[in-house]
């Protein structure tokens, strides 16, 4: 950042971005597009730490990427068509938006230990500041919102 007093530059510091970082990547659903997509998260994480001098320690690392997995495996199983995975991140949040075609909107199911599978929703929202979904012209959007720092 820079001030101008009376004429005279001073700098204070380096600039820091004043928008958040925002990447996107579209999925067809063939096979290996779940891996395709937690690479992709990969290397936002890697560019925000870059551009933004997010401080992520693994904790945070593993568990969007565990958010990110969990959506793009519901758009692939739930969805009759391809999906897009949207990122956007400050050095303090990272929000996750999965759009697809299917308009039901996801279902969260009570804890229930015995139960096989459904548990993906349940996943997000433990580890998410906030979850939401709603449907759009061409399907649904399910977004959550991660936050680095707890």
């Amino acid at each position: 950042m820079t001030k101008h007093l009376g004429g005279t530059v001073i700098p204070t510091g380096f600039d820091v971005p004043v928008e958040p970082l925002r990447r996107a990547a579209h999925y067809t659903g063939e096979p290996g597009c779940i891996a395709e997509a937690r690479v992709f998260a990969a290397q936002f994480l890697e560019q925000l730490r870059t551009e933004w001098c997010a401080t992520l320690d693994r904790r945070a690392d593993g568990e969007l990427l565990l958010v990110v997995s969990e959506l793009v495996t519901n758009a692939d199983q739930h969805s009759n068509g391809p999906f897009i995975l949207e990122l956007e991140g400050t050095d303090s949040a990272v929000t996750v938006c999965v759009y697809d075609s299917s308009t039901a909107l996801p279902r969260r199911y009570p804890k229930n230990p015995e139960r096989v599978g459904r548990h993906g929703l349940e996943i997000v929202c433990a580890l998410a500041s906030e979850v939401t979904a709603e449907r759009v012209p061409v399907g649904k959007r399910v977004r959550a919102r991660f936050e680095l720092r707890r």
